[in-house]
């Protein structure tokens, strides 16, 4: 909506893309940008845009109506539904889950994002990353569960310092009462989670509820026999992968080794 009619004022008063930036002080590509959606307006942008094009206050009102959302906007529904959820469970088999993530490990694994990401971008994403870790600690507690696979717990994301951290990090978390997490067995020839990773909900009016991402493309499944197949692929795993206090024990191994 903002861009449109930055847009709209901006051909009104016979300006191009570049020709705006250079009275405004910001370059094209970021004035396009914001006309696509793809960065949200704030601070100077909106007041230098508003008084260059003659918008009388217009742009400025239209900023002041925006919420920012700090997911991507493909994770809205899910996150909105995970925000209520009564339980949720997630086994992941490449990264450290997003729900157990340092602020210093997520700028990392944000930083290293194709096409590239810029600073306010990574910023706003990491912000909300660090907003949904409130389900850990809200009141009264969901049921949380984690399968972790060595792999997403051996790689180094930011460096030493960073994966220690994130190590310790885990082990604080896993301590908490309505938090169980397992490692699975690295000595297992095969489990039931080779498909992929996942996460399953149970939302607050007691629905159930699957999300699945690959590559920048997600899915919500809420239909059966998919969504019953996730649920009792999950419980396999489970059953499959170390227990609690020896999965902790793993990690507090991994952390004092590097």
């Amino acid at each position: 909506m903002f861009g449109a009619l930055l847009r709209h004022y901006r051909e009104l008063a016979g300006l191009s893309q570049e020709g705006l930036g250079t009275r405004i002080g910001f370059s094209k590509s970021q004035v396009a940008m914001v006309e696509r959606g793809q960065r949200p307006p704030k601070g100077e942008f909106v007041r230098q845009a508003d008084a260059a094009l003659g918008a009388n206050g217009a742009l400025t009102a239209a900023a002041g109506q925006l919420k920012f959302s700090r997911v991507a906007t493909w994770f809205e529904p899910f996150a909105e539904e995970e925000a209520k959820a009564v339980a949720r469970y997630e086994y992941e088999c490449h990264v450290v889950a997003g729900l157990l993530q340092t602020e210093a490990h997520a700028r990392a694994v944000f930083g290293q994002a194709c096409p590239p990401l810029d600073d306010d971008a990574i910023e706003r994403l990491v912000a909300g990353r660090l907003a949904r870790q409130t389900l850990l600690t809200r009141k009264p507690p969901p049921e949380i569960s984690f399968v972790l696979e060595p792999s997403a717990l051996m790689r180094p994301i930011g460096g030493r310092a960073v994966h220690q951290a994130q190590l310790q990090h885990i082990i604080e978390v896993s301590k908490l009462r309505h938090v169980h997490l397992q490692v699975m067995s690295s000595q297992r020839e095969t489990h039931s989670g080779l498909s992929g990773s996942f996460v399953l909900l149970e939302t607050d009016d007691r629905r159930r509820l699957a999300y699945l991402e690959v590559q920048d493309r997600n899915f919500l499944v809420s239909e059966q026999p998919h969504l019953g197949d996730l649920f009792a692929k999950y419980g396999r795993l489970r059953t499959q992968a170390h227990g609690p206090e020896e999965s902790r024990e793993l990690i507090e191994q991994r952390a004092e080794g590097l």
